[in-house]
């Protein structure tokens, strides 16, 4: 049974919509920049990826702004997007047909901490009913179920950086056990004053103040990564059912997934990432000498930088498969983050370019990897390899094979 892409929706901080982002990401425009709505001059970090000039009225009802944090109302938004984009009508197909598994890492932070400000200065009576929900982590599958009707088995993952694959991956599951069509994805955003707080607390972001030098993947002179906001929702579709309804386009379909856990500090075993991609690439049924590009994790921290490098060099051998890393134009978007990827991978095979890491990008020669950096590379390429840790041990890899390899 094969699960196709049949619908994408893009919410990222260089570009709102799958075209706008695409032609961003191939032309180098970085979203990454001074972070805005609140004084950052005490913070030792302020740089971020921020979703810009997006008007939660032009794309959700009105009624749902009271009760939705901003995570949600990008959830939202996307969703709307990837099943235009699918040419679904939700009315036309049975409720239980339709299941929704998002990722989400963050929760509601904003709308959290703006009713904690409201308890705390002027008393419970002024919270938010709303609050009972709003923060939750599952709230963007339930929002996105009761907006579309979609009634079939749904659920939320919570993995951190890993949790947009993970999401990928449960709705994979979910329609090989039957039901036909999935929403799936992850989006998150943090970019209020606490939220910047719990971000900065991670040790990991880069203190660096230019835009084009803080968040510099695999390079010698890493420094951290710099905390975004947004990420991808898609359809999902089992592939005869989707012909049967006749959806307008197939931009791939994901073949393969699988998801380790680290091993505890001072373990010998080594870290999870590298068998999760090899037990994805089991499972798609391919070897490594089938894959034509690898979407990287890209944590931008030195050592999880060399950890990823060692492992890609363990799964190609001395094969040096081209490596992109996109995120480098619009920071780490925590549960957004693989799920963009694994769009961007989509884009990248349709369109036959791997996209680049703007500018000169000098990579340690043990790294042993072929960074796709300063210009798009023109490729032909079948499948692509998109890997995705979460911090505390969270390692999930998936395979995407575009509509090339079937022609």
């Amino acid at each position: 049974m094969t699960t196709v892409v049949t619908g994408l929706g893009v919410l990222a901080p260089n570009g709102l919509g799958v075209e706008s982002y695409w032609k961003a990401t191939l032309d180098g425009r970085s979203g990454i920049g001074p972070l805005g709505g609140f004084d950052t001059s005490r913070y030792a970090a302020r740089l971020a990826g921020q979703v810009r000039d997006f008007e939660a009225r032009d794309h959700i009802p009105g009624r749902l702004l009271p009760q939705t944090d901003v995570s949600t109302r990008f959830a939202l938004a996307a969703a709307d997007w990837a099943l235009t984009d699918a040419g679904v009508d939700t009315g036309a197909l049975p409720d239980y047909d339709m299941g929704v598994v998002t990722a989400n890492a963050l929760g509601g932070f904003a709308f959290t901490h703006r009713e904690f400000h409201k308890l705390w200065s002027q008393g419970p009576e002024y919270v938010s009913v709303y609050e009972s929900f709003a923060w939750f982590y599952a709230v963007n599958t339930g929002q996105i179920s009761i907006r579309n009707g979609m009634r079939g088995p749904s659920s939320a993952v919570v993995t951190e950086q890993a949790g947009g694959l993970d999401a990928l991956g449960h709705a994979r599951r979910t329609i090989r056990q039957g039901t036909p069509l999935m929403v799936t994805g992850g989006v998150d955003s943090a970019l209020d004053p606490w939220g910047w707080a719990s971000h900065l607390s991670s040790g990991r972001v880069s203190l660096v103040d230019s835009a084009e030098r803080a968040y510099r993947p695999f390079a010698a002179d890493a420094t951290g990564y710099v905390p975004g906001e947004g990420g991808a929702i898609v359809v999902l579709e089992e592939e005869s059912a989707a012909r049967r309804r006749g959806a307008p386009t197939v931009y791939g379909s994901i073949v393969g997934y699988a998801a380790t856990f680290d091993p505890p500090p001072g373990s010998p075993r080594p870290p999870g990432l590298r068998r999760a991609a090899e037990t994805a690439l089991v499972d798609a049924g391919i070897s490594a000498s089938d894959v034509d590009v690898v979407f990287a994790d890209a944590a931008g921290v030195p050592e999880l930088d060399r950890a990823e490098a060692e492992a890609v060099r363990g799964i190609f051998g001395p094969r040096r498969v081209p490596v992109a890393a996109p995120k480098a134009l619009v920071g780490r978007l925590f549960a957004g983050g693989g799920a963009l990827d694994v769009v961007t991978a989509l884009l990248a095979m349709r369109d036959g370019v791997i996209p680049a890491v703007p500018g000169d990008v000098d990579v340690p020669d043990d790294y042993g990897l072929d960074l796709v950096h300063g210009e798009p590379r023109q490729a032909r390429l079948s499948h692509a390899l998109v890997l995705a840790r979460g911090k505390g041990g969270f390692n999930s890899a998936i395979v995407v094979r575009g509509t090339t390899a079937d022609n």
